[in-house]
């Protein structure tokens, strides 16, 4: 009876650390993902090209403000995991999590969507640049709604 309660919250343990590893890789990857796009967009806002003016300077600036709200939220789960721990309730620790990571997620897409129009802008000097800078997202919406 002893040794079946000893296996049964190992099994519980395991699944435990399983639920935390899995949370906090995802945090990892999608934390140095953000990092190298915000080295990225700080070297073009220090840097920025002589054909940039006013306008896309500024959409530079809003999408550093936003990457660094994005790696703020994505490192979040591995701070609330150091300062819950142990934690009792892996449920409330993985909804939690889930909003960090989504709406960091929320905020890759903004950075994205800017650096995209300001590219697509300084390339076909054209006012339908947020419009042509949209396509990639909506392409990516069809095709979630296509799924299989």
């Amino acid at each position: 009876m002893g040794e079946d309660d000893n296996k049964k919250g190992s099994n519980d343990d395991d699944k435990l650390i399983s639920s935390y590893d899995t949370i906090l890789k995802e945090s990892a990857i999608l934390t140095t993902f953000s990092g190298i796009l915000f080295g990225f967009l700080l070297q073009i806002s220090i840097n920025s090209p002589h054909s940039f003016d006013f306008f896309n300077k500024l959409l530079i600036l809003i999408s550093l403000y936003s990457i660094t709200i994005a790696t703020s939220l994505f490192i979040m789960p591995v701070i609330y995991h150091h300062l819950q721990y142990p934690y009792k309730d892996i449920q409330k620790f993985k909804l939690r999590s889930h909003k960090f990571t989504l709406f960091g997620l929320l905020h890759v897409g903004i950075t994205l969507y800017i650096g995209l129009t300001i590219s697509v802008s300084t390339v076909f000097h054209t006012n339908f640049s947020w419009i042509l800078a949209a396509i990639p997202f909506i392409l990516v919406f069809i095709y979630f709604i296509f799924r299989k």
